[in-house]
């Protein structure tokens, strides 16, 4: 049951209106699909971004907000991930794994050089925080 709930407003979530932009220094087509303020959690909303990558694509090694709790599921084909200093793993269609605040993404990238994949990561951060990704320098 919770299952199909995730599923549902996952897809929910995916076909509303968002911002769009591409990663600074990769090619993940990313835009933001879903932004409410959580009314029983003063000072604290709900983002929701769905990261597009082609095949072969890639988005930089990044940084959340230290406010930033991160639910990411993969919606469609594989993405390579690796978190601070854990192993590089892949995660499908259906899979997710969670960032915590101060987490440091290194990899996350197609692990398919000829299908697309789309990963929706969704935030639970500071309502005031204007960027969600600082890239590695």
């Amino acid at each position: 049951m919770l299952k199909k709930m995730i599923s549902a407003a996952a897809l929910a979530i995916v076909l509303a209106a968002g911002t769009e932009a591409y990663a600074a220094g990769g090619d993940a087509k990313v835009r933001v699909v879903y932004d409410q303020k959580l009314p029983n959690v003063p000072g604290k909303s709900m983002r929701a971004v769905l990261v597009e990558y082609a095949p072969g694509g890639s988005s930089p090694g990044h940084t959340h907000p230290a406010s930033a709790f991160i639910y990411a599921t993969v919606l469609e084909g594989a993405i390579t991930s690796k978190v601070n200093d854990g192993p590089e793993k892949v995660y499908k269609a259906g899979e997710s794994f969670p960032e915590f605040p101060g987490d440091h993404h290194a990899v996350s990238k197609n692990a398919s050089k000829t299908k697309p994949a789309r990963l929706l990561a969704v935030f639970v951060l500071n309502t005031d925080e204007t960027e969600l990704t600082t890239d590695d320098k």
